[in-house]
């Protein structure tokens, strides 16, 4: 069996309960070491083999799943934050069905979510967006034309940029060229939840500056949107005047 496990975002005890349980039963280990905190390593036996992904390609990582199952050998996949965002499994869950080896996901905690933690802010603030886009610029790895981030941006929702950090010139160009003014508020987060976090907060025309300012090149979200202005209305949910199927509305 091989499990894929979301890490979560950075800090070793925000993997999940379950995620916790299966590395700590496994016994083969791929992680992504690249990104993955070393420290969540030590919830593994002394005795587990473990590789770093990093230095591997897809047919080395897919022949160590294979050679596991044929040892009766429990495998976790260890991916950083949520397997879902940017984790390329699918390609490994398409080899894996080729192969018929049996496979599971646990989901993690995204770096998004850890960095609206770190920024101690709401993504889907009423009446200023309910709608977050997770994206990120092409680069060596192209995006689709219909998703560029000049048509995101004319929506003028919540955005959080992946894998971006070292093309932040160009990024803060084409926010405003697709409807984002200059002074639209942005937020660069370094290293959501690990111990060494940074936010550094900005405008989207001040991206680049901010963050050769505070020297960083990689492993930052960008996040931009009026959701970091501290404006918007109050939540309906808990408003007096309105009714739920739990609780009557207050005559005002």
């Amino acid at each position: 069996m091989v499990h894929f496990v979301g890490a979560g975002s950075g800090a070793a005890d925000l993997i999940t309960l379950r995620g916790k349980a299966l590395l700590e039963a496994a016994d083969v280990v791929i992680y992504a070491g690249s990104l993955v905190n070393p420290e969540l390593l030590k919830y593994a036996r002394a005795c587990c083999e473990v590789h770093n992904s990093a230095l591997m390609t897809l047919d080395e990582v897919i022949d160590v799943m294979e050679k596991a199952e044929k040892n009766a050998r429990t495998t976790v996949r260890l991916h950083t934050g949520d397997p879902s965002v940017y984790g390329a499994i699918r390609e490994q869950m398409d080899r894996l069905d080729a192969l018929g080896i049996s496979y599971d996901v646990c989901p993690g905690v995204s770096s998004f979510c850890g960095a609206a933690a770190a920024l101690k802010a709401e993504y889907t603030l009423p009446d200023v967006s309910q709608t977050v886009i997770l994206t990120r610029m092409a680069g060596r790895t192209p995006v689709p034309e219909r998703e560029s981030i000049e048509s995101l941006a004319a929506h003028n929702a919540t955005m959080v940029i992946f894998l971006s950090t070292g093309m932040l010139e160009e990024l803060s160009q084409r926010l405003i060229n697709g409807g984002y003014s200059p002074d639209t508020p942005a937020a660069i987060v370094y290293k959501a939840t690990w111990e060494d976090e940074k936010v550094c907060r900005c405008t989207v025309s001040t991206l680049a500056q901010t963050a050769a300012d505070n020297g960083i090149t990689k492993t930052a979200l960008i996040t931009v949107g009026h959701f970091l202005g501290g404006v918007g209305s109050l939540s309906k949910l808990y408003s007096a005047d309105f009714e739920t199927e739990f609780r009557k509305a207050k005559e005002q």
